[in-house]
Order: C-alpha cells, then sequence, then structure tokens
C-alpha cells in the first residue's frame, strides 16, 4: 500500500483539480489566461508577506491576489493602457518584489523551488482540510453566480440589461480564482497553477459539445492529471508538480486527435 503522504497528495490533488475545472472554463471563455497568469505571479508576493509576518500562507496568497486583481479592474479603468500591458506590468512587478523580499529575509529558509513548481508531496491534513473546504466554498459562490457571470460571458450589454449586474459577478470571479490559486499554491507552485487552470478546460472543449458538458470533461480532464501524474512521478521519480502538467498536456494532445480518429472511423 502507498505512503501517507502519497495518499494526501492524492487527495489534495484531486480537490484542486475539482475547483479548478469550472473556473477555468471561465477563464477559457473570457479569455483570461494571462489574467490568471497574472494572479498566480503575484501568489509568490503573498508567501513572502505570510512568512514575514508569521500569517498563513494561502490567507495572504488570497489577501494579496485579491488586491492585485482589484488593482487591476481599476486601472483598466483609470488608464489608457491595454489591458495585456497592466497584467504585463503587475505580474512581473509582483513576483520581482517578492523575490526582492525574499533576499532581504536572511533569517528565514527558503525553498525556492517548492514555492515556484510546488511540492504535493509534502502537504499536510491542515492543507487537505484548506483545500476541500476553500474549494467547497469557492464552488459555491461560482454555483450561485454562475447564471450572471455566464449571461456577461456570452453578451455583457445584455446581461446589464437583464439586471443580472456582470460588474459585480466580474469582482466576484476575480476574487475565487484568487482564492483558488491560494489554495493551490502549495500543491502546484506560483509558475505552473496557471497550466491546471488551462489545459483541462482546453482539452475539454476539443471533446465538448455544450458548456455544461466541457466543465464536467474539464474536472475530469483534471483529475486524471493529478491521479496519472502523481503515479507517474512516483514511478520515474521526477518533480510532481511538472509532472501533472506534463500528463495535463499528452491528455490535451490527445482530445486534439480524438475527433480526427473519430472522423476516419465513420468513413
Amino acid at each position: 500500500m502507498f505512503d501517507d503522504f502519497f495518499i494526501r497528495a492524492l487527495v489534495a490533488g484531486i480537490g484542486v483539480a475539482i475547483v479548478t475545472g469550472p473556473l477555468g472554463c471561465f477563464v477559457i471563455w473570457r479569455r483570461l489566461a494571462y489574467f490568471g497568469d497574472t494572479l498566480s505571479h503575484s501568489a509568490l508576493l503573498g508567501v513572502t508577506l505570510a512568512f514575514s509576518f508569521s500569517i498563513n500562507i494561502s490567507l495572504s496568497v488570497f489577501f494579496v491576489s485579491g488586491i492585485i486583481a482589484l488593482l487591476l479592474l481599476s486601472l483598466q479603468k483609470r488608464t489608457k493602457l491595454p489591458g495585456d500591458a497592466l497584467l504585463g506590468l503587475l505580474a512581473h512587478s509582483s513576483i520581482a518584489v517578492g523575490l526582492v523580499l525574499i533576499g532581504f529575509l536572511t533569517f528565514i529558509r527558503f525553498d525556492i523551488m517548492g514555492l515556484l513548481f510546488g511540492d504535493i508531496l509534502s502537504v499536510t491534513i491542515n492543507d487537505i482540510f484548506i483545500i476541500w473546504c476553500g474549494g467547497s466554498l469557492i464552488l459555491i459562490i461560482l454555483y450561485y453566480i454562475w447564471s450572471s457571470l455566464f449571461a456577461a460571458t456570452v453578451n455583457y450589454d445584455l446581461a446589464a440589461a437583464e439586471g443580472m449586474n456582470p460588474d459585480r459577478s466580474n469582482i466576484i470571479f476575480t476574487l475565487l480564482l484568487a482564492g483558488v490559486i491560494a489554495i493551490s499554491i502549495k500543491m502546484i507552485g506560483v509558475l505552473l497553477i496557471t497550466g491546471l487552470l488551462l489545459i483541462p478546460p482546453a482539452l475539454a472543449r476539443n471533446l465538448s459539445n455544450n458548456p455544461t458538458q466541457m466543465v464536467f470533461l474539464s474536472i475530469l480532464g483534471g483529475v486524471a492529471s493529478v491521479v496519472l501524474g502523481l503515479f507517474s512521478s512516483l514511478e520515474f521519480n521526477t518533480a510532481s508538480g511538472p509532472t501533472i502538467i506534463v500528463v495535463a498536456l499528452v491528455l490535451f494532445i490527445l482530445s486534439m486527435l480524438a475527433p480526427n480518429l473519430d472522423s476516419k472511423l465513420k468513413k
């Protein structure tokens, strides 16, 4: 039987995959890939502040990522800079500030590789509790704003005309993204969390015919990536976080080949 650390990693990874699936679909639909990347980069600053002030890492990452998200929404209305320029500015500034602060904290030993690429095999029972409870809260909130958020994704003006308050849904959605990054950072790391947000929904889009089907296939793709990635990491003695993303990439490539194979079989 597998060691306890492997079971904990599986439970934590599956929990994260279930949460990132639905949120990742909206990231794909709304073309917010770079936005998710910006929030994940800002997580390093959150981790640094957590070590500096001895507070919970997930709480600190959520706080910093949330501020960055709200700051971006504010800057988009106040400046003439295009959105991608603002995203690049905030992403690289936040990760640079985080790395500079790490240099000043000489009295604390940092595992930089663990921060950047995650270390799912070191998750604790407390981490699992945060992932599942935090993830459940994120999914419940997403369920309640689903209609207005989906309507705003399809047609913002129509959603506003229907009184669905799309601006509020957008703000809540950005905070949910900050939340999923906060609970996932220990598993996948700062640089790779966007991969788990994007690749499973991308492969689901290749295989699905409607939004609901895409959400469920995205969750299945994420869970499969985590399970196969962890088993592969154990078998080949590779880093767990990057291996999960590589498996997700392989599944995405297979999803691209599936429609072609299906059409050939029909002929």
